[in-house]
């Protein structure tokens, strides 16, 4: 890795990406019936609540190298705000799959209901997501919220 900022790029989207992976492998094992397909969604979300806790830990440093770059601090502080929040609720879905994991492991009566309880939280933490995701690109991708370039055609040479 070249410096923190880059670092910070590659491990963020981990806890972007791995909630809808998990959701999809949840959904093959209800449609499946399988118990091992639904443990591996739930440990899924254990992993992406602990890349969630890399991705802050990295947040800070990459912030400090874009505000030397000359980036928009309104764009920062709002990626930040959001990323805080999309944390919390990624290491919460993660306990929630931690204990969905237990309950189906050890066959508990509750481990239906647990299932429902993380499908309707990683949808929410999959909406989040997309906040944080998006207003992360602003920082550095501005060819793509660039207001001038709306709806104009542009060609691009190969």
């Amino acid at each position: 890795m070249n410096n923190i900022a880059h670092f910070h790029l590659v491990i963020t989207h981990l806890p972007v990406i791995l909630p809808f992976i998990s959701f999809l492998i949840l959904l093959f094992g209800i449609v499946l019936r399988s118990e091992d397909f639904k443990r591996l969604a739930y440990a899924f979300l254990i992993f992406s609540a602990f890349s969630a806790l890399l991705s802050v830990y990295t947040g800070e440093g990459a912030e400090h190298i874009v505000e030397k770059l000359g980036r928009d601090h309104k764009f920062i502080h709002e990626h930040e705000e959001r990323a805080e929040f999309f944390a919390l609720c990624s290491y919460i879905l993660g306990l929630i799959g931690a204990i969905a994991l237990y309950l189906n492991w050890k066959n508990k009566p509750l481990k239906n209901i647990a299932m429902i309880v993380v499908m309707v939280s990683t949808l929410i933490v999959m909406y989040l997501a997309k906040g944080t995701g998006t207003s992360g690109a602003k920082i550095s991708h501005p060819e793509v919220y660039d207001k001038q370039l709306k709806g104009k055609k542009i060609k691009v040479k190969l």
